[in-house]
């Protein structure tokens, strides 16, 4: 499945009949299962809806680096995001793609 930016933001858990999604890389994961985490109070509750990729790799909970954009990351930041989406990987089912 194929989601817009647009479209992802329905899944930030505020809607408790929908899931919850969180891009990274342009995968979008579900990551429901983790809503103490994910959803709206938790810690990483802003990554919700979200392609959280920059922010992930910076570990910044900031709005200005909530988004897609790798541009300008160190090769360490890089690191940090290839361990992000191993972890998701192993933890949450990947359920489509965000538009580019």
């Amino acid at each position: 499945m194929e989601f817009t930016p647009q479209q992802l933001l329905q899944y930030n858990g505020t809607d408790p009949s929908k899931p919850i999604y969180v891009a990274m890389k342009g995968r979008v994961f579900d990551v429901t299962t983790g809503k103490s985490f994910y959803g709206p109070g938790g810690a990483y509750a802003m990554f919700a809806g979200k392609d959280a990729s920059r922010a992930l790799a910076k570990m910044s909970k900031n709005d200005e680096d909530i988004t897609a954009s790798l541009d300008g990351l160190s090769e360490k930041e890089m690191g940090v995001l290839d361990d992000w989406e191993k972890k998701f990987e192993a933890k949450y089912p990947v359920v489509g793609r965000v538009a580019s």
